[in-house]
């Protein structure tokens, strides 16, 4: 096809790669054909066209063609008949000789194709301009600058631009409506990723993409073991389709997560006695039967292909936990949730002698924020609580007693911290055949297998006090009976 007359005479663009004539016959396709816009890959936006004018004639065709009305040229002209580039290139001549000149309406997607190839290589051609630009300057170190370039480099190939920028309103409530709409057709009316734990869901919405959910607790409450069962109730539902783009989740997902404390193998005997019931204790010292072996044999044959994956770096950098959550996104695998454990854990890198514990945590805390938000994903990430809690006589936590709680407080869209009142009960024990001994059995024998899941924060939703069971062999959180199962926050 040629080239329509206002390009014929223009002079020659500066050598970014681009294809005008591939433009012109994709706008004149969708002009023609409305129909044809159905059959392009969601990907493509007007900002993929080279031409500035071209970008927003493709937006005002898609515009009118998601709202169900007619995009052809003398409809588009009122559109533009403020726009000093429109008159340049003819005014409605120019669309009618678009029309006049399209190709075939099934060539639509190869044109599209064409377009937005060409705009990730004009955006290559300035992600590596300025990584030259960049490369000398000393002031930055050069493992820093890698991690710049590899983010700008996912972030292309992720979403086909390099940085997202300002969005219309429009493109916004396009995406709010999509979150709402996958809410209303999932089981279960979830907005975000199910933790198969029924009354946490029911407070939170499930997991929502981008967000950072912060759990907290003292030491023994049964943070990882909470941690470990949502990874290992959301890895063991993952199910998928196959769709153009590659994977989508339809239900569970693709889980990362990242044990600072503890060892891969550790955390795998903790979920592999969830799994199995056989007591975590008693697998770690051995003292299992025949029956119990088997239990366990079986229960790994069947947990073993959960796409659970487990890095246990010990003093992970927030850059490298970034960037390693970035690789796994971009494998045929992708990812769903990232988990931390635990928060205090993770370093910022050099020089972390010029900053104090709270600055490190908020740049922590700040990082992983963005990288939920880069990545799409829910973040769970674990944090210690301070010991001011003990001094209390009651020691359900709060939000201040979060450790540097200012910028953890802040950044995270969820707080939640893990309460089991047995476990105070327990170190209270008063002197056996007494009455108050009776009582007290009376309180352990009620509270052993319950836990409290404290929401102290929640963007999306209500505050207030989920019960869980809670097996101490296993380590298991799971429901209990509706009629106790969740309480107001007092």
């Amino acid at each position: 096809m040629n080239a329509i007359a206002p390009f014929a005479s223009a002079a020659p663009v500066a050598a970014m790669p681009h294809n005008l004539e591939a433009e012109q016959a994709l706008l004149g396709c969708l002009m023609f054909d409305n129909a044809a816009f159905e059959r392009l890959s969601d990907r493509l936006r007007g900002s993929h066209f080279f031409e500035p004018f071209h970008q927003r004639l493709y937006s005002a065709i898609e515009d009118h063609i998601r709202q169900g009305l007619l995009a052809e040229p003398t409809i588009l002209m009122e559109r533009f008949r403020q726009d000093p580039a429109f008159q340049e290139f003819g005014g409605l001549r120019y669309l009618a000789d678009l029309v006049d000149r399209a190709p075939p309406a099934a060539n639509a997607p190869d044109y599209a194709r064409v377009v937005y190839d060409l705009a990730l290589r004009r955006d290559l051609i300035r992600i590596g301009g300025d990584i030259i630009k960049e490369a000398p300057e000393p002031e930055t170190a050069a493992l820093d600058q890698i991690e710049r370039a590899e983010q700008s480099l996912y972030s292309l190939a992720e979403t086909g631009k390099p940085s997202s920028g300002f969005i219309s309103f429009a493109e916004a409530l396009k995406g709010a409506v999509h979150i709402a709409g996958e809410a209303y057709q999932r089981e279960g009316r979830l907005a975000g990723l199910a933790t198969h734990l029924d009354d946490l869901d029911q407070k939170l919405g499930g997991l929502y993409p981008s967000d950072l959910l912060v759990l907290a607790g003292r030491p023994s409450m049964g943070k990882t073991a909470l941690a470990t069962n949502i990874a290992f109730n959301v890895a063991r539902n993952y199910r998928y389709d196959i769709t153009p783009e590659g994977r989508k989740s339809v239900s569970g997902g693709v889980v990362a997560f990242y044990s600072l404390e503890m060892s891969a193998e550790q955390l795998a005997m903790r979920i592999l006695a969830d799994a199995s019931g056989v007591s975590s204790d008693r697998l770690r010292k051995g003292e299992i039967d025949a029956s119990d072996y088997g239990r366990v044999r079986d229960a790994a044959i069947e947990i073993g292909g959960s796409p659970l994956f487990i890095d246990a770096t010990g003093g992970l950098s927030i850059s490298k936990l970034a960037a390693r959550a970035r690789r796994l996104k971009r494998t045929e695998h992708g990812l769903d949730l990232i988990i931390v454990d635990y928060l205090q854990l993770i370093t910022t890198g050099e020089n972390n002698g010029q900053k104090n514990r709270v600055q490190e945590i908020s740049e922590i805390t700040g990082g992983l924020k963005a990288l939920a938000k880069e990545l799409n994903v829910p973040i769970i990430a674990l944090s210690q609580l301070s010991r001011q809690v003990e001094s209390r006589e009651d020691k359900r936590p709060q939000l201040s007693d979060l450790r540097e709680s200012g910028s953890i407080e802040q950044d995270a869209d969820v707080v939640m911290f893990v309460y089991r009142e047995s476990y105070y009960l327990g170190r209270a024990e008063p002197k056996e055949g007494t009455e108050e001994h009776l009582k007290w059995q009376e309180d352990m024998d009620r509270l052993r297998h319950q836990a409290e899941v404290i929401i102290g924060k929640q963007r999306h939703g209500p505050i207030g006090i989920v019960k869980l069971s809670f097996d101490e062999d296993t380590t298991r959180f799971g429901n209990l009976a509706r009629e106790v199962r969740y309480s107001g926050y007092e």
